[in-house]
């Protein structure tokens, strides 16, 4: 679909989180290459983060991939950077909740020292919080309002109906949604999670093959302050081709 959104949108930057590319499972460097092939200019992660081994081979050394940035020091790889498409500039930041999710640093704190010093050289700057709260990630946006450009949430795969252009100037999604089966649950096949949930016992899981669905959302940014002025959700079915 990325052909279609770009003829539609005309986009200078795209961005994709890739935490669950590889079957649901991390990322591999050929995945991350044919991502990069379409177009895409920056990789955002999140707690899948390491889930394939292959990602220590490569992370260190491709700076168009970025994982939280609140993971422990001395983690391999960088938790923000900047890409560039079409002669503009965007400033990228990963970094992952503590709600319901492992215990690593504040990302209030990490994100608001990154921010501050990519501001100094930047003006448009994202933010991608991955994070399963709702109310963590509601509390970033304020939080970010006016520092940052866009804040948006990945994590829950579910895309929110709360996009909001906030009174600092900063874009606010919860959570951007996922690109996946529509008919599975979370992108993986319903049999065997509706297995686990009813005989709480192990199950493994499968991407499901069913019709797709693609989520995420556009952005306009002022490039001399930063704000966003239009934001807009983006929500494709197959079968369907109605972009709203």
């Amino acid at each position: 679909m990325l052909p279609s959104l770009k003829s539609k949108y005309q986009p200078h930057i795209i961005i994709a989180n890739g935490e669950n590319a590889a079957a649901g499972r991390g990322i591999t460097a050929a995945i991350a290459n044919e991502f990069f092939n379409w177009g895409i200019h920056g990789i955002t992660m999140g707690n899948h983060t390491w889930d394939n081994k292959d990602i220590f081979e490569f992370i260190d050394d491709e700076p168009r991939i970025i994982r939280p940035a609140n993971f422990p020091p001395g983690t391999p790889g960088r938790g923000y950077t900047v890409v560039k498409g079409n002669g503009k500039q965007l400033a990228i930041v990963n970094l992952q909740g503590r709600t319901f999710l492992p215990a690593i640093d504040d990302p209030f704190r990490v994100g608001e020292e990154i921010v501050e010093e990519l501001r100094r050289e930047h003006k448009c700057i994202l933010v991608d919080f991955h994070a399963e709260a709702t109310s963590e990630k509601i509390a970033m946006g304020y939080f970010m309002d006016g520092m940052a450009s866009i804040v948006v949430g990945t994590h829950t795969h579910v895309q929110s109906n709360d996009d909001v252009i906030l009174p600092g100037g900063t874009a606010y999604l919860t959570d951007a949604g996922m690109v996946g089966s529509r008919e599975g649950i979370l992108g993986m096949e319903k049999d065997a999670i509706i297995y686990k949930f009813t005989t709480q016992l192990p199950s493994r899981f499968v991407v499901d093959e069913g019709k797709w669905q693609l989520h995420g959302l556009f952005a306009e940014l002022d490039e001399a302050t930063g704000r966003a002025t239009r934001l807009e959700k983006i929500r494709l079915r197959e079968d369907e081709w109605v972009m709203s």
